[in-house]
């Protein structure tokens, strides 16, 4: 089912199907006076005071042979994402009922509530996230459209006509399109076309092939990818909404297109769901859009490091050595703990190139996150108290959590190797998800402010959630779009 907003001024109520219309916590429905509903007001109160002890937030009811009224109780004082959510589970109650024509009216939902002419739009946003579908390769598709129409009896407000949840929409929905593609399909080549298609919205687009790679000295992230007959590729994503010369905001991503765990071979069961373990990239390119599409008046930087961990006669084998991007040298001894491979040469190249302010990484980095946090939580770690309270504050006020975990010096006697300068695995035993933060760590050489997002448990749901159907989650979008509305703009 899709949704399809539009703001209008006046309509003929004649026309309308589906009258949509918010009643506060008592019950109360403000704005009745200003519609011809004003008449039927005493039945529609009977309606609310028998569905009360039902204590349903939607109820509906026939006005008219023609037209439906339906009622939506709104608590007050509720937050932006509390309202989304009230968005998303009118959703799921407009797709049960196949309802199809929607009209709010703006005396009732300003009225109702306190005349915060922002709640609509995070009500509306709710609906449209929980909406989100991947159909792309059904032959049979469900397309119902349900249209709705937001009425005003004057003018329409300044503020509804910014495009600020179109874009993050926009953002976090192309996220969730990579994420869910097959991997036959977004493999490293195509995944470095389809972040080329953004250099039309302003963004300024980099992609550092296999050849230009090896001249820089990515061994880390070339040897993820020398199993396949795929490229591998960093992406720079540059984004100067600041005319002034400050420092850009750098965000990382790990992009592993599909992982089998390479000759360290990932069990068959669930091997299909690797085609996720690129998330932390889709994130970075889904937030990157959304800032450029919104025109954010900050510098920032989205760099992917792109690859495809699979086996053949080419593969790296566990026990090879490789030289980092940093001169350091990493003894791999397990091919399937490739992420941190990739991320170790995009960290220290982000922070050599741009010199950011501070640099926040994503990756479906361990399953030993799982283990800890579940699917509530994303792992958070970091060298900086300040992003680390920024960070936590971001993700609780749009519902995307993170709990911070230790890092310590202790951890790194782990991971050093006797080969080489360390190795990218913990084989003394637990604390899987730290040493692998610790090992990411080493490769910020210049003190940065860094914060690690282990989302393992985070990018992909294959039950849902209040804000998500089933699958990708387009986890980070958000998170990272409020961190920099609230910070750094």
């Amino acid at each position: 089912m899709s949704i399809k907003i539009s703001y209008k001024k006046g309509i003929s109520e004649k026309t309308i199907k589906n009258y949509v219309l918010f009643a506060n916590e008592e019950f109360k429905i403000n704005g009745l006076n200003k519609l011809s509903l004003s008449k039927q007001s005493n039945q529609i109160n009977r309606t609310i005071i028998s569905n009360k002890s039902k204590k349903k937030d939607f109820i509906t009811f026939n006005h008219s042979p023609d037209q439906k009224i339906i009622l939506i109780k709104i608590k007050n004082n509720l937050s932006s994402t509390e309202n989304e959510k009230i968005g998303a589970n009118f959703y799921n109650f407009v797709k049960s009922n196949l309802l199809t024509n929607l009209t709010f009216f703006d005396n009732n939902i300003y009225e109702t509530q306190n005349k915060n002419n922002i709640f609509i739009e995070e009500f509306l946003h709710g609906m449209q996230i929980k909406s989100y579908e991947f159909n792309k390769y059904k032959t049979k598709k469900e397309m119902i459209d349900t249209n709705i129409d937001i009425v005003f009896r004057k003018k329409i407000p300044t503020k509804i006509k910014s495009n600020r949840f179109t874009s993050l929409l926009e953002g976090t929905n192309f996220t969730k399109d990579l994420v869910s593609e097959p991997g036959n399909i977004l493999h490293p080549d195509e995944y470095a076309k389809r972040i080329l298609k953004l250099k039309k919205i302003g963004l300024k687009i980099k992609v550092y092939n296999k050849k230009e790679l090896k001249k820089l000295g990515m061994g880390a992230l070339l040897g993820v990818g020398q199993g396949s007959i795929r490229g591998s590729y960093l992406v720079t994503m540059e984004w100067n909404g600041n005319n002034s010369k400050n420092k850009p905001l750098a965000f990382v991503g790990k992009g592993v297109c599909f992982d089998t765990g390479g000759y360290s071979l990932k069990p068959a069961k669930f091997m299909e769901d690797m085609t996720y373990d690129m998330a932390g990239s889709a994130a970075v390119v889904g937030l990157m859009k959304t800032l450029a599409l919104r025109k954010a008046k900050i510098n920032a930087v989205g760099v992917v490091g792109l690859v495809e961990n699979m086996v053949s006669g080419n593969a790296q084998r566990p026990g090879d050595i490789v030289k980092s991007y940093s001169g350091k040298t990493i003894e791999v001894l397990n091919t399937d703990a490739e992420g941190r491979l990739v991320l170790a040469d995009a960290l220290t190249f982000t922070e050599e190139k741009f010199k950011p302010r501070f640099i926040v990484d994503l990756a479906t980095l361990t399953g030993a996150i799982i283990v800890s946090l579940g699917s509530e939580y994303a792992g958070l770690f970091s060298n900086d108290d300040k992003l680390s309270k920024q960070l936590i504050k971001a993700g609780e006020k749009v519902d995307e959590k993170l709990w911070r975990m230790p890092l310590h010096k202790n951890f790194d006697k782990l991971m050093n190797s006797k080969n080489a300068d360390m190795q990218n695995i913990n084989y003394v035993g637990g604390a899987g998800s730290t040493t692998a933060a610790q090992f990411l760590q080493r490769f910020i050489i210049n003190k940065t402010p860094w914060a690690h997002l282990d989302i393992a448990g985070m990018a992909f749901s294959k039950y849902g959630g209040a804000l998500n159907s089933g699958g990708a989650t387009g986890y980070g979008v958000r998170l990272l779009n409020k961190l920099v509305e609230d910070y750094y703009e």
